[in-house]
């Protein structure tokens, strides 16, 4: 997942991604773009981004019955 300090929706979307993850037994990371130059020229405007195999799944909110089927 791809989050800045200061976002409160990359904190919401970090606690459900943890929780999913932990309940399906899959690891994830968190990735602060803050201090990644392109990353932040990129998705800025966009955080947090859920990525799953390094693809973006979404973005802003997590959508838990999706991740959790694309976890699976």
């Amino acid at each position: 997942m791809l989050s800045k300090p200061g976002c409160h929706l990359c904190a919401d979307a970090c606690a459900a991604v943890a929780r999913i993850a932990s309940e399906l037994g899959v690891a994830w990371t968190e990735r602060d773009i803050s201090g990644d130059a392109d990353l932040l020229a990129q998705w800025a405007e966009y955080v947090p981004v859920i990525m799953v195999d390094d693809e973006v799944h979404g973005w802003f909110r997590v959508d838990e019955a999706r991740l959790r089927a694309a976890l699976v």
